[in-house]
Formats: structure tokens, sequence, C-alpha cells
């Protein structure tokens, strides 16, 4: 596999974008090693067992498979002969703050039925929505997701595209337009929220989402999330991928606009010719190149890093319950009666109140080696703010979790208390600790507009000709579709630069 020329490339962090990244260097030819500072890979998508129970830590919703099944491919492979995709329906159940249930699913007949109850008039409307998201997604993903931004004219091209497709609306707005039903509005508007954006403030470029998920499904990997990160890992090691686990990067030296070597806490010096980052970009220029972020951004002049707006914060709660809860749906949205000041809340005073809306994974649902027989597994996931805020965790934390299990006791999940055992949880404190996020925010940096594309951190360094970005703080963004985009962007990057 080796080319004419021995090429070294080294990749830190071992996340789905440096997993994939590492894995299209490699088909490239490169001699590949990737250090992760902890024990496994997967970044954020570590597995938590706790007396019986197991829990995927990170990402539980899989869209746009066939990025999976790439990287096997690469090696002339198949992802179907190592793992099990299972098609997820409802994708989502949401769960209003009156009571009423509306089951959100790829099928056309089922979703006019659950339309109806809403609202009759938006069943019209939801088709002309997915009409415009799909135009969204014809020059957003199709077109843009997969190629870098490196210059201002390169996003000045792309200028009447964003005009002709108002990216200047929000998600939200762009909702608005299509349906009328309140309710609908807000369950329509809630994919930045998986992304890591307020749909307030979120570019309606994000709609995409809608068409997206309608053209690939929404899908759980049997055995997890945890089974695909070890069957990918597996995949690396079968072809020569070098990886050293328990090996954190504390420094990068530079020369001549180049980064030349990383150096290990452990003192360990690392050469090579290319680099690519899966940690957090504002990390590696504070930390590891000791730069201030907007001088790497080469944006200065217009964009300070005071100004940089940072995603959500996340509180996990992961926990068992000795009885199974049939009719709760593989995946649950459950929304408080403050839906918009809730967000401003979160996002822009920084503040965390009382009340909360809820992602609430059950993957017992669909895959019961996740709980001890009857017994389920569950992951609620609560948005917060992040480590901007001057919030005490030791305090709040188990705060938030009595409210939590007080509020699904009383709706979904009667009598939790009762049935509650086998508990944890993470907070945007342990985001930051375990897996070097800037202020604990979820998914690194928001995807507004003005934090989008260009305007984002890029995928290879203004600079440092060698300094390569993958993840979701760079383009095209945040969500295992974005992050295994930014790997097919720097495998295009290299092999243009080869």
């Amino acid at each position: 596999m080796v080319g004419k020329r021995s090429v070294n490339t080294l990749v830190i962090g071992g996340g789905f974008g440096g997993i994939a990244a590492a894995l299209r260097c490699r088909a490239l030819g490169h001699n590949v090693t990737l250090v992760e500072r902890l024990d496994k890979l997967g970044g954020r998508a570590q597995v938590l067992k706790i007396d019986g129970y197991k829990h995927d830590m990170g990402p539980t919703v899989i869209t746009a498979p066939f990025l999976f099944q790439e990287l096997f491919q690469l090696f002339g492979e198949s992802l179907h002969d190592y793992l099990t995709f299972v098609p997820v329906s409802p994708w989502y159940r949401f769960v209003f703050h009156n009571g009423k249930v509306f089951n959100y699913s790829g099928d056309s007949t089922q979703m006019d039925k659950e339309i109806a109850k809403f609202s009759t008039s938006d069943i019209k409307n939801y088709k002309r929505l997915l009409q415009a998201s799909k135009k969204i997604f014809d020059v957003g993903f199709s077109e843009l997701a997969h190629v870098p931004f490196l210059t201002v004219w390169s996003m000045m091209r792309q200028i009447p595209h964003l005009i002709r497709l108002r990216a200047d609306r929000t998600v939200s707005q762009f909702v608005k337009h299509y349906i009328e039903n309140p309710l609908l509005q807000r369950a329509f508007s809630i994919h930045p929220l998986l992304v890591g954006g307020n749909p307030y403030s979120t570019t309606s470029i994000y709609s995409l989402i809608h068409y997206l998920e309608k053209k690939w499904g929404i899908f759980f990997c049997k055995g997890g999330t945890g089974e695909l990160v070890e069957k990918l890992t597996e995949l690396m090691e079968r072809h020569g991928i070098i990886i050293k686990y328990n090996t954190e990067v504390e420094k990068l030296s530079v020369s001549d606009n180049r980064v030349t070597c990383a150096y290990t806490k452990t003192n360990e010096k690392i050469k090579f010719d290319n680099i690519i980052c899966n940690a957090d970009p504002p990390i590696v220029y504070k930390h590891l190149l000791k730069v201030n972020q907007e001088q790497s951004m080469g944006l200065k002049k217009w964009f300070p890093s005071r100004l940089t707006n940072y995603s959500m914060g996340l509180y996990v709660f992961f926990f068992g319950t000795t009885i199974k809860y049939e009719k709760v749906a593989h995946h649950t949205i459950w929304l408080t009666e403050r839906f918009e000041e809730l967000l401003s809340d979160i996002f822009d005073r920084k503040t965390l109140t009382e009340d909360f809306s809820l992602y609430i994974h059950r993957p017992t649902a669909t895959d019961t080696s996740f709980a001890p027989p009857n017994c389920d597994s569950f992951y609620v996931l609560c948005p917060v703010p992040n480590l901007q805020a001057s919030i005490d965790w030791d305090i709040e934390g188990k705060r938030l979790r009595d409210r939590i299990v007080i509020a699904l006791s009383k709706t979904i999940l009667p009598k939790l208390e009762d049935y509650i055992t086998a508990e944890h949880w993470m907070t945007p404190r342990e985001f930051k600790e375990n897996y070097r996020c800037a202020y604990g925010a979820g998914f690194s940096i928001s995807p507004n507009l003005t934090q989008s594309a260009w305007f984002r951190y890029h995928n290879v360094d203004p600079k440092l000709e060698n300094l390569y970005f993958v993840g979701a703080g760079t383009h095209p963004g945040a969500g295992l579709p974005g992050v295994l985009s930014s790997a097919k962007v720097a495998e295009y990057l290299l092999k243009t630069k080869a």
C-alpha cells in the first residue's frame, strides 16, 4: 500500500473524525500513527458499564450510514460483514408539555396521520418543507460538505447559493415559513440541538437534515456505538495503522511554517510529514501551539476570539431500571412548555433553570443486550449552559438528577424512583476534563452562519501548511455526518497537495 515516497501522518485524537482520517490516509498509502489520550478509541463515544447495564456515552443516532460503509470499502471490505445497522421507527417520539405525542418517521402515510393529529393543513406544508430541505441538501451537503473553504473567495463564490437558499434565516424561521402548528414548529426545528446549535440562531442551511434523514433514514448499530468503534479499530489494526493509547500530546513544535514534531506528556518525540488534529481546535491552538485562536483562523481583524460562540453544555444522566418500559420509544424528545425562552436561557443568558427539555435514549427498545433480562437501560441528555456560566456542578448535578427523575416519573416513566438503579451522570465539567472541550461545550463552536464554512476553523491551517483539522469544530461541523465528512475534506487536501 505504501507509495514510492514514504509519507508519515500523525493523527491526534481517536474520535470518529480521527478514525476516519487515519483510515483515509492509510488508503492513500501513508504510514499512519494515531495517538489517543484515553485507553480506548471513540472520543466521546465511550461505553459505560454498571452492574450489568451498558450505555453508549456519546452519539446514539446514525444517519448517512454510507459514510461508515465507505471506510470499509477503502480496503475492499464491507461493513455488513462486521456490523448490523438496524433502522429505527419512529425516528423520534416527541412528548410535549401538554401530553400530546408526535411520532416522527420516514413513513409518508404514517407522517400524514401524525401531522393530522395537530393540523391537517400542515400535511401539505410538511411536504413543501421537505422539498425546500432537499434544495438546501443538494447544495449544502452534496456539493459543499466534502470540499474545503480555505479562502474568503471560496466563500464569496457561494454567496449566490446562500442568498437563493435564504441562509440568512434561522432554522426556526425556515420551519415557521412552512409549518403553522406551534408544537410541530418546535418538533421540526429541533435538529440544530443535535449538533450543538440553537434553532433560533443556527443558519437554515442546517435544515438540510430533514431531507438527509428522509433520504437515508435513522439507524442504530446493534451492540451500540461502542461496537461500531470496536470494529473500526479492528479495521485500522488489520491495515497497519499504529494506535498508541494513553498517550497525550502536550506540545507541538513549529518551524518554517510547518509543525515539525509532537511531544507527549511522557516526553516522547514524534516526527511526521503531516499532522491531523481530531482535538477541539481552540484547545490545539491555545494549549499545544500557544497561539491565539483568532490568529490561527486568519480572522483577527474581523472575528476576535472573545466573540466566538460555543455550543451548549451537556448534562448526561445514565441509569438502568429493574422493569421494562415497553411503551417508550428508542428515541424520545421530551419538551418543556417553554421552548424559545429555555434555549435563550441556555445559550444567551447562560442560566440553569428549574425546567428543561430532554433527549431520552432507550437502546433496549432495539437491543436487549444493554440491560439484564426484563430491565431497561436509559441515557438522558439535557442541554445546559457550558462552563462560561458560573454553575457549581458539585451541587447542581445532583439537583438536576432529582428534577429529571421526578419529571420522568410523572410522565413517560411512571414510578421511576422505585425502579431506578445503576446511576451515573456527566456535566460540562467532565466534558472539559475527559474530552478536552473548550468550556465543556458539547459540540465545539456553535453552527451559526458566521461560524460556518470559511468562518469555521479551516480544515488546514492558513499558515502551518501541514496542520489539518477534522471533527466537530472544523468544516462542515458537528454530528456524525459532519465529522466523517471533515475527514473526506482532509483526504482531498492531502491528495491535491501530493
